[in-house]
């Protein structure tokens, strides 16, 4: 009985040790997480460190690393193996878990930590070919020895660093999830570089164009859907001449029709209005008589930040920039000589094929008149705590089929139409990072031409400045050649003329070197007008950035850092002025409440820029919006049938030119709705929403308050993310910062005599929510400042700036 009791008395105690030491749901192991040793508190960082030497068996020689006050690391190496160890060493000490959790997100591998909830996203990334296209990558790289060497030596030094960590030290997201980081491959690196290509290029909009094809007809398609924008200013400035000789154009089929469409598949569709700034200067319109060159590519925001700053320095190469913290090389930035910086070119790299398979087997489908074998991709997925999942991926020459029923329920699968294979030129070889090893290299433009041959994807619009007055920009990538409109609709699987046709030559890209004007300039605009011979899309972002920004570099001169910085915090609104006069036009005379007299008034002398404090801002971005909405919602809106709406572009035509447009009307009420009508009600909608949100009229209605802007973590995990941020912007100003989604980093760089760079993004270098240096940039960001970029020529030089250093010595 004793005996009995004594077991009995044990029960709760063995219970409570269960309990602590495992994870249940969400929760982790609360004793693991709390343990005074290995827990979360010792992720605490002082502000000061030690100097330290480490002994390593895998470096070549002596590697010098000098962190300055905000965390950034100086790495002067002997040799380009030791650089890139270095840079992934310090990478992982900084970013850990940022790499491992973004790596296994590319690869679908998240299962494996989080369990079950997240088998779908799993399944996604594995059936859209994340992994397929990341294994030819490094297939591709076996032919280039001096870029493999690159990445593998990265690896080597994260590898260094994981071998060193101890648990107790593991970053704060590996104790809430309870896992611990894996072995670093050169497959890792590839497999964020497919993210990105992912994030920049993995939207469609094709089955709600065929959609719309199949509703309204050609006619009223290419109406509402124009190859032409309404309002434009091109990348390539108007007028531009072509000194090449074009490659033959491949012809359309005999009938141009969607192959598919009406279906119920809502797919996910690309957000207008966001993206991406650069530009170059001449020193013909700056005060040093040098270019100055700017960028501010524009993402999801999150913390740990996106980018991770590092100087490198080896014989032969002395950059500064921002990398992606998993893979080598500086990928915005600059040397001495040169700067360089990108935007996306929203270029067509995606298209969906209508596949017809033989039988249920999905072992052959049609093509050019025969039966053609597929080949099937097992994929394993492990699961935390349960069996492994196996699923089959059928691909055909285009690529997987992604789902061959209808898409689970799921938000990114609804991407993605049932029984269609995917061309995405993610999937094919490439060797990217040697584009960004020999730009960090480049010393004069024919370098900058060199290093662009190297790249494939996603398309950016590469912008280049240099000290010998050279400034330029090129629509760069692999751009598929492809007959005009070819992938605007679904296809059909089985033709060959709806195969993609080769690529637009490299040499024939969009490029302008010292045009007239004085600076070269983008902001995810259409590349070229109407003369360019080759079809790069049919649809880009809005026109209202590119031409404020063209608008105001053209009227510059003696122009300097502060012009630069200036101009990316722009809050100016070109949509307000291009439609608010019309819209005040529409409801002048109205009968207004004293409430809405009161707003209206606000709005009326709104000075249409978005900044924090402009309670006018918040009126009409709602105002607008909800129009664009009442315009389009009853036709093409939600029902059994997904459509998208037409462009913010085309709808702007419809306001100004078009006023008795039968779109206007209301089909679902029996009236005849008018323009005046829409305009009215919808202002109304704005006045009533804010002050049913805000009360009367009062601070609260300002802009900052109304967005909310906020930097989330990563994994979204509560407390480690940002305040809402008292900031302006919008998505048609410059700066284009929407809730969560802005400038990912803000550089500008002076070239001349001593190139000098100034940048910021929304947080800080290190990834650890217990550092000082996790988001001591972030109120930098907010006010629209910049901080100097501490450019090295030597470790000699460094002694004043630097707060400790860390060598890296030859076992």
């Amino acid at each position: 009985m004793k005996t009995v009791k004594a077991a009995l008395s044990l029960l709760p105690a063995l219970a409570l040790i269960f309990l602590f030491n495992t994870k249940l749901g969400n929760i982790p192991p609360i004793g693991k997480f709390f343990d005074p040793f290995r827990g979360f508190w010792n992720n605490a960082e002082g502000k000061s460190a030690a100097d330290e030497t480490l002994p390593l068996a895998d470096v070549r020689g002596n590697t010098s690393i000098a962190y300055d006050a905000y965390g950034v690391p100086h790495i002067f190496a002997g040799n380009d193996y030791d650089l890139y160890f270095a840079q992934g060493y310090v990478t992982a000490k900084d970013r850990l878990w940022q790499m491992d959790f973004q790596s296994r997100f590319a690869g679908g591998r998240l299962s494996e930590v989080v369990g079950d909830k997240a088998i779908e996203l799993d399944r996604y990334q594995r059936r859209m070919g994340m992994v397929f296209g990341a294994e030819n990558m490094l297939r591709e790289l076996e032919k280039h020895p001096r870029i493999k060497q690159a990445i593998q030596a990265y690896a080597n030094g994260v590898n260094a660093y994981i071998s060193r960590v101890q648990p107790k030290d593991y970053p704060l997201e590996f104790k809430i999830l309870d896992y611990k980081p894996e072995e670093w491959t050169p497959l890792n690196t590839a497999l964020l570089l497919k993210l990105m290509s992912s994030t920049l290029a993995g939207g469609s909009d094709e089955l709600y164009m065929s959609n719309v094809l199949k509703k309204f007809g050609a006619a009223v398609t290419s109406d509402l859907f124009p190859d032409i924008p309404f309002r434009k200013d091109p990348i390539i400035p108007e007028g531009t001449k072509w000194n090449f000789n074009p490659v033959p154009l491949p012809l359309p089929p005999d009938r141009q029709a969607s192959a598919g469409g009406l279906s119920a598949v809502k797919t996910r569709m690309k957000d207008e209005g966001i993206g991406s700034n650069n530009w170059a200067v001449s020193g013909s319109k700056t005060a040093t008589g040098f270019p100055l060159l700017a960028n501010d590519p524009h993402l999801e925001l999150s913390l740990p930040s996106i980018w991770y700053q590092v100087q490198l320095a080896a014989p032969g190469t002395n950059s500064y920039g921002v990398s992606i913290p998993g893979a080598p090389c500086i990928i915005i930035g600059f040397n001495q000589q040169a700067a360089w910086g990108v935007t996306n070119v929203d270029a067509d790299v995606l298209d969906f094929y209508k596949v017809r398979f033989k039988d249920h087997t999905h072992r052959e489908y049609w093509y050019n008149n025969k039966w053609n074998k597929t080949r099937p991709r097992i994929e394993k997925i492990k699961v935390r705590g349960k069996a492994d999942q196996i699923d089959t991926v059928y691909y055909t020459h285009q690529g997987p089929v992604v789902y061959l029923d209808k898409p689970p329920a799921f938000s990114k699968a609804q991407n993605v139409p049932e029984g269609y294979a995917l061309r995405w030129i993610a999937h094919d070889p490439s060797v990217d990072v040697a584009t960004f090893y020999y730009l960090n290299r480049a010393s004069n433009y024919n370098d900058y031409r060199k290093a662009l041959t190297w790249y494939t994807a996603p398309a950016q619009n590469f912008v280049f400045a240099d000290v010998q007055n050279d400034v330029a920009i090129t629509a760069n990538g692999y751009i598929p050649l492809k007959w005009r409109g070819q992938g605007k609709y679904l296809l059909d699987g089985s033709r060959p003329e709806n195969d993609w046709h080769g690529r637009i030559p490299a040499e024939q890209n969009p490029t302008v070197k010292n045009p007239q004007r004085g600076f070269v300039s983008s902001a995810n605009q259409p590349s070229t007008d109407a003369s360019y011979p080759y079809y790069i899309n049919w649809e880009f972002s809005g026109y209202e950035r590119a031409h404020r920004i063209n608008k105001r570099l053209s009227v510059m001169s003696g122009a300097t850092v502060d012009s630069m910085r200036v101009l990316q915090n722009d809050n100016y609104s070109v949509l307000a002025e291009d439609i608010l006069p019309t819209l005040l036009q529409c409801t002048n005379g109205a009968k207004f409440t004293a409430s809405e007299q009161g707003v209206y008034d606000i709005v009326r002398r709104w000075n249409k820029y978005f900044n924090a404090n402009e309670i006018g801002a918040s009126v009409f971005e709602i105002w607008q919006k909800k129009l664009y909405d009442m315009i389009w919602s009853d036709e093409f809106g939600s029902g059994a049938v997904p459509m998208r709406y037409p462009s913010r572009d085309r709808t702007v035509k419809l306001l100004l030119q078009e006023p008795g447009s039968h779109w206007f009307d209301n089909v679902k009420t029996p009236g005849k709705e008018s323009r005046e009508e829409l305009v009215l009600a919808a202002f109304r909608f704005a006045a009533d929403s804010l002050e049913r949100r805000f009360g009367p009229i009062s601070p609260e209605w300002r802009w900052a308050s109304v967005k909310q802007s906020r930097v989330n973590h990563l994994a979204k995990i509560g407390g480690l993310g940002s305040r809402s941020l008292w900031t302006g912007g919008s998505k048609t100003s410059v700066n284009a910062l929407g809730e969560s989604h802005g400038p990912s980093w803000r550089m500008v760089v002076s070239l001349g005599k001593t190139t000098k760079g100034y940048g910021v993004f929304p947080g800080g270098q290190s990834g650890n929510p217990g550092s000082s240096h996790y988001d001591d940039l972030l109120n930098t960001w907010v006010r629209g400042k910049l901080a100097e970029l501490l450019f090295f020529h030597s470790p000699a030089e460094q002694q004043q700036y630097i707060t400790h250093s860390l060598t890296l010595q030859k076992k």
